[in-house]
């Protein structure tokens, strides 16, 4: 099988696009090569590290990095994970296919620490079953 390239993007490359890039790296078990980036670098979010942590993925040496660091790579795939991503993701020359499905912002929750963290374990679900169902499809092709 052919190596499949593929770019997770979201805002700020902290929290969305890092988890996504985690679980298809794991699910694509070699067979997927995986990026994700920012429209901005805010930094990987502690908590998001924290809640892929919890289910087994270790995210905590990847770093937030700018889609402009890779508008000369070819991927298969251009996944953003949220609205702002879509509306602001550059063009690739190369093209790829761009899918989307916008996640909520784990970051921008509000309340307690158990009910900030209740919502990151919640987008972590959500983009684990996305990403589950993405490379189950790829890699049936």
């Amino acid at each position: 099988m052919q190596m499949i390239n593929v770019l997770v993007l979201c805002t700020g490359n902290s929290c969305r696009s890092q988890m996504a890039e985690g679980y298809i790296r794991k699910f694509g078990n070699g067979n997927v090569n995986v990026s994700s980036a920012g429209i901005e670098a805010h930094g990987v979010n502690p908590k998001a590290i924290r809640v892929m942590a919890e289910d087994g993925i270790d995210i905590s040496n990847h770093t937030s990095v700018l889609v402009d660091n890779y508008k000369k790579k070819d991927f298969d795939y251009i996944i953003t994970v949220c609205d702002h991503a879509r509306e602001n993701c550059p063009y690739f020359t190369a093209g790829g296919q761009k899918l989307h499905h916008d996640f909520p912002d784990p970051a921008k929750a509000s309340g307690s620490e158990v009910e900030i963290m209740d919502e990151f374990r919640k987008v972590r679900d959500m983009i684990k079953s996305y990403s589950r169902e993405f490379v189950d499809k790829l890699l049936v092709q």
